[in-house]
């Protein structure tokens, strides 16, 4: 039995006797946006709803059916102790687990205190601070237990957040983009921020997800959907400092939404919050590409 009533016990992956998949939607520290998210489908939600049998949504139903589950969507990041236990019970409990949104992938923004003393910040805030039971940082699912797929976003896309749903349903990879924004800017035509205006903005280094909606308004893109597979932030940080960035303000830039993501992608770590893996460097990235484009010549010719 897991912290919240739900059944631990058995394989996971069981189907109830309708034949219809699991679904099991939870919440660490994170503010409900991406559950959100799903209720606001709407019309979709409904024809899912025929596809699937809520075993676990207390956003949406107070009804709980036994686990295990087919699929868990797990929104929120590790903060506390108890967060970590819990994932970990879930883990357990779900054939697959994918993380949604910014806090279950990268941190969110409640990554900010891994820059600060913690302990200064219950201090200064509560007024009991040794009651406060919290970890030093913040961190994504992913630094604790076994992620199937990582779906990024402050909140998550309602087309993509339906297609991962629907892709693991039916057994299929889902078909989630990992261009940057700057690609999603193109596809609707909007004129660059930056070339054009001189405006400071992530989108080079971004995720897309989001339909490049800032800059379509004439705003920089704020890093929400994390770092793109092969983003280089050291290589936008110049373009920055042009812009009129000095290094206080690049450092603020890039610790918004998904601050652990950009700093551990620049210390050599990952694009998610943690560290778990060396990624090539910028250089390496060029050589690789560098290769890849002589040997195309070579082929051509």
């Amino acid at each position: 039995m897991t912290t919240d009533g739900t059944t631990t016990a058995g394989a996971a992956g069981t189907t109830p006797r309708d034949g219809l998949p699991t679904l099991a939607v939870y919440k660490l520290a994170s503010c409900d946006g991406c559950q959100l998210t799903l209720l606001n489908c709407e019309d979709e939600l409904l024809a899912l709803a025929g596809q699937v049998r809520i075993g676990y949504f207390p956003e949406a139903t107070r009804a709980v059916l036994p686990g295990p589950y087919d699929l868990a969507l797990v929104e929120g990041s590790v903060t506390t102790a108890a967060d970590a236990e819990r994932v970990r019970e879930i883990r357990a409990a779900s054939r697959h687990l994918v993380a949604i949104g910014a806090c279950a992938t990268a941190g969110g923004i409640q990554a900010l205190r891994n820059f600060a003393d913690v302990a200064e910040f219950r201090a200064a805030v509560y007024a009991r601070p040794e009651q406060i039971d919290a970890l030093a940082g913040s961190t994504p699912v992913s630094d604790h237990v076994k992620v199937d797929f990582e779906l990024r976003g402050c909140p998550v896309d309602r087309g993509q957040l339906l297609e991962v749903v629907t892709a693991f349903l039916a057994g299929r990879k889902p078909g989630i983009p990992d261009h940057s924004v700057c690609f999603a800017c193109k596809r609707r035509g909007t004129v660059c921020v930056t070339v054009a205006h001189g405006t400071p903005c992530l989108g080079p280094v971004t995720h897309a997800g989001c339909g490049a909606l800032c800059p379509a308004y004439g705003r920089g893109c704020y890093g929400c959907f994390g770092p793109s597979a092969d983003a280089a932030p050291d290589k936008l940080i110049p373009l920055l400092r042009r812009d009129g960035m000095d290094d206080r303000a690049v450092e603020r830039f890039l610790r918004t939404f998904t601050a652990a993501a950009f700093e551990s992608l620049r210390a050599g770590g990952t694009a998610t919050g943690g560290a778990r893996e060396k990624r090539p460097s910028g250089d390496a990235r060029e050589q690789k590409r560098d290769r890849k484009q002589k040997q195309r010549k070579e082929a051509a010719s």
